[in-house]
């Protein structure tokens, strides 16, 4: 019997279930999603689903996408947590998974980086090697959430194929909306968004979403119901920093959910800014996968993080045209 797996013809005994099928595959049932013929399979009626000849399966699971501190930090932190669907945070850094030269290197970055949310693509398994390493090897989802996104989507309906695969695979309903406008500038493309969003919400999905810095369309994005508006502070991996500040500071003025800058950050200042600004939080991936030191820069990543939210809750000086002498002149010899 003919049946396409991942995209390629393959024989297989009739009759044959999916779980039988999985199982001559080796693969492991608990770290995948099985789609037949564009529906979802439930993982509970594998062993009741026949297959016949012509089927076509998807099979995916998640890849890579994408201790040293004081008292006096732990406390600031400990004071200052914040929520995103229902989930208490104490980390405002979120990292992604992908451009690691390996999967042990984006754990070590991903631990001293501090996240507690991790961002995970959804890719079609390797079903010609099923004892290859997979990303829930070295990163425990018990351990961490993972964020599934939609990287590498251009219209809405890829975007909520893919995200309905990714619930399948790992029971995760909080994710990471983002619909792609073209490859060149991976800016988004917010007709598409705005479908997506609107169907997985009713679905019962918690969306986190990757919108341009438009206070108006982050604004109409709040009201259908995202728990988190994901501004971009400049082209997706272009290191460039936040090219648009005012419209960041306004979108954090007139939300009621967590805002947080997603895309652009290069280096530790950037994210620092992104901070000062009121966001919430930020999103990164290039600047610590790229770094000549991933693991290294992670670290830096997290102190900005922190840092630049203390100077948020601190609030900072007025700006002035003209010099202010710090020392009192009264009694000036």
């Amino acid at each position: 019997m003919r049946i396409t797996v991942n995209g390629e013809d393959r024989e297989f005994p009739a009759p044959i279930t999916v779980a039988a099928l999985l199982d001559d595959l080796g693969l492991d049932t608990r770290k995948i999603a099985v789609e037949r013929n564009l529906e979802i399979v439930r993982r509970s009626a594998f062993g009741d689903t026949a297959l016949i000849e012509g089927d076509k399966l998807e099979i995916v699971h998640f890849i890579g996408g994408g201790a040293d501190d004081g008292a006096v930090a732990v406390k600031a932190k400990a004071d200052d947590s914040w929520t995103v669907a229902a989930r208490r945070l104490t980390s405002r850094l979120i990292v992604g998974t992908g451009k690691y030269k390996d999967y042990a290197q984006n754990a070590a970055a991903l631990e001293a980086s501090g996240a507690e949310i991790v961002t995970v693509a959804v890719r079609r398994v390797n079903v010609t090697d099923p004892g290859a390493p997979m990303l829930t090897d070295y990163i425990d989802p018990k351990k961490y959430i993972y964020l599934p996104n939609t990287a590498g989507c251009y219209t809405a309906q890829d975007a909520l194929r893919t995200l309905r695969l990714a619930r399948e695979a790992g029971g995760w309903d909080l994710v990471k909306l983002e619909v792609l406008g073209d490859q060149k500038t991976l800016y988004p493309n917010m007709v598409e968004t705005l479908a997506a969003a609107e169907v997985l919400i009713a679905e019962g999905f918690q969306v986190m979403v990757y919108c341009n810095d438009d206070p108006i369309m982050a604004k109409r994005l709040e009201e259908l119901g995202c728990c988190a508006i994901m501004p971009l502070g400049a082209p997706i991996g272009s290191g460039l920093g936040i090219q648009n500040p005012v419209q960041i500071r306004m979108i954090v003025e007139n939300a009621n959910v967590p805002v947080v800058v997603d895309a652009g950050v290069g280096t530790a200042s950037d994210a620092a800014i992104a901070m000062e600004l009121g966001c919430d939080g930020v999103l990164m991936n290039t600047a610590i996968a790229e770094a000549k030191d991933p693991v290294l820069m992670a670290r830096a990543m997290k102190h900005a993080v922190e840092s630049g939210r203390l100077a948020y809750r601190a609030g900072r000086m007025p700006k002035k045209l003209y010099a202010d002498p710090s020392s009192p002149l009264g009694g000036l010899i």
